[in-house]
């Protein structure tokens, strides 16, 4: 446990700021299975412009890497490009 005023606060920032990040990164791995698993390719789209909205708004909020998220929406692309 921190002695110092400072390092205390920013342990407890950290604490607070690493469930709201838990939480935001949860939700992108919900909303990618729900692309993964839909049973349609117009049901996938849909579901993949969801999940682009979140993982734009992670990546301008530095929650997740920019090219990560690039990444990602790559793959959720082809995904729905290749769904039966």
């Amino acid at each position: 446990m921190p002695n110092i005023k400072s390092a205390r606060k920013r342990m407890q920032s950290s604490r607070e700021a690493r469930s709201r990040n838990r939480v935001t990164r949860s939700r992108i791995r919900t909303a990618i299975r729900r692309v993964r698993e839909a049973g349609s390719r117009e049901q996938a789209d849909e579901h993949r412009r969801a999940a682009v909205a979140l993982i734009d708004r992670a990546a301008t909020r530095r929650i997740m890497h920019p090219n990560k998220a690039g990444r990602i929406k790559s793959q959720l692309d082809r995904m729905v490009r290749e769904h039966a």
